[in-house]
C-alpha cells in the first residue's frame, strides 16, 4: 500500500495538471549537472517530460537556466527554499538524479576565483559527470564545468570557502588522474 502512494504521489510531480502560459513566470535557477554545452540537448529533454515547463534562456558561464513555469500549481504553496526543493526532487527524478537546481550564486562575481585542473582518463559522460559533481557539491564552489574532450576541469570558487588544493585533493579520491600543466 505505501509503495502504490509513493508511486502516485511521484507520478503528480512528474505530470502535474497543465499550467497555462497567462499563469506561468520566468524563473531563474542554477543547474546542476550542465557541465558542458553538450549536455544541453539532454536537459532539454528532461524538461520536455515536465508538463508547464519551459526552457527560456540558458547561460553556460553561470549553469543559469530560466525556466516558464508556475510554480505554485506546479509545486504548490510554500517558502521560497521549499519551492526551489521541490522543484529540485521534480528535475531529479525526470532525469534520474543528473540533473538538479540549486539556489542562484550569491557571492559577487569579481570575488570568485576561475580554476582550471588539467585532468586525464575522462573518457566518458559518465565520468565526466563523476568528477563534475564531486566538484560541484563542494562548499565554495559556485559553478563548474568538466569536459573531457578538453580533459580540463573548470571550477569558479569563493576563495574564502575552498581552494584549489581540495577541489584536487576531492578529484583524487575520486581517482580521477590529474595532468600536470
Amino acid at each position: 500500500m505505501k509503495r502504490m502512494i509513493a508511486v502516485g504521489l511521484l507520478a503528480l510531480l512528474l505530470y502535474p495538471a497543465a499550467v497555462s502560459a497567462a499563469d506561468a513566470e520566468t524563473v531563474k535557477h542554477r543547474v546542476t549537472g550542465l557541465f558542458n554545452k553538450e549536455r544541453e540537448a539532454d536537459l532539454r529533454e528532461v524538461v520536455k517530460k515536465l508538463t508547464g515547463v519551459t526552457i527560456v534562456a540558458i547561460d553556460f558561464d553561470t549553469s543559469e537556466v530560466t525556466f516558464s513555469y508556475d510554480p505554485q500549481k506546479l509545486l504548490g504553496k510554500g517558502n521560497e527554499k521549499q519551492v526551489l526543493e521541490r522543484f529540485d526532487t521534480l528535475i531529479r527524478n525526470a532525469s534520474s538524479h543528473t540533473f538538479g537546481v540549486r539556489g542562484l550564486c550569491m557571492t559577487p562575481k569579481e570575488k570568485l576565483l576561475r580554476i582550471e585542473i588539467p585532468v586525464a582518463g575522462l573518457d566518458c559522460r559518465g565520468c565526466e559527470l563523476s568528477a563534475y559533481e564531486v566538484i560541484f557539491k563542494m562548499d565554495g564552489v559556485e559553478q563548474a564545468t568538466c569536459s573531457f574532450k578538453a580533459g580540463m576541469m573548470t571550477a569558479l570558487i569563493d576563495p574564502e570557502k575552498t581552494t584549489k588544493g581540495a577541489l584536487e585533493d576531492a578529484l583524487k579520491k575520486r581517482n580521477v588522474t590529474l595532468r600536470t600543466p
